[in-house]
C-alpha cells in the first residue's frame, strides 16, 4: 500500500471513530442508549486507533460490545454465556466511565470479573464483527459520496458542453 493510501486510511479511521454509526441489535432499541455510553464509544474508538499505530489489529471496543449486547438483551433473552459476557463488559465499561468521587459502582450481585475461554472467544468475535460492520458502513457511505460527486461532475460537464446535434 502506498504511503498516500496508508495516510488516507488512517484519516478515514480517525474520522470513523467520531462519525461511524453505532452498531446495535435490530429491534428498535438503539435510540435508548445512554449518552454516557455513546461518549464512551467515541473515546474508546479513538484509543483503539492509537493501539493500531502500535501494530495491534483494529477491532470493536468494549463500549461498542456493551451497546450491542444492551440492545440485544432488550430484544430477546440472552443465554447464560451471553448474559455473563454482557455483565462482564458492562462492568468494565461502567466502572471505567464512573468517577471515584461519584461512589457509583456495579452492584456486587451482578458484577462479573472474568470470563471463561469460550466466552472470551465469543466476545472477541463479537468485537471483530462490530468493527467489520462499522467499517463496511463507512465504505458504503464513502462510495455513495464518490458516486454522487461523479454524477454531479458529469451533469455539470453535460450542461456546460454545447449540444452539436439535436434530433
Amino acid at each position: 500500500m502506498t504511503a498516500e493510501r496508508e495516510a488516507e486510511k488512517g484519516i478515514s479511521e480517525i474520522v470513523g471513530a467520531i462519525c461511524d454509526p453505532i452498531i446495535v441489535f435490530p429491534g428498535g432499541w438503539g435510540d435508548t442508549l445512554p449518552d454516557w455510553l455513546k461518549t464512551a464509544i467515541t473515546l474508546e474508538r479513538l484509543v483503539e486507533n492509537m493501539k493500531v499505530i502500535k501494530g495491534e489489529e483494529m477491532t470493536g471496543t468494549d463500549a461498542e460490545a456493551c451497546a450491542y449486547l444492551y440492545t440485544a438483551s432488550l430484544t430477546q433473552p440472552l443465554d447464560h454465556d451471553w448474559a455473563q459476557i454482557y455483565l462482564y463488559i458492562a462492568t468494565k465499561v461502567y466502572e471505567k466511565q464512573r468517577t471515584p468521587q461519584s461512589g457509583v459502582t456495579m452492584p456486587e450481585d451482578i458484577r462479573v470479573e472474568s470470563l471463561n475461554r469460550n466466552q472470551e472467544d465469543d466476545l472477541n468475535r463479537l468485537k471483530r464483527w462490530i468493527y467489520e460492520r462499522r467499517a463496511k458502513a463507512r465504505q458504503e457511505c464513502d462510495r455513495g459520496e464518490r458516486r454522487q460527486k461523479k454524477e454531479e461532475k458529469a451533469a455539470r460537464r453535460k450542461a456546460e458542453q454545447p449540444t452539436l446535434f439535436e434530433f
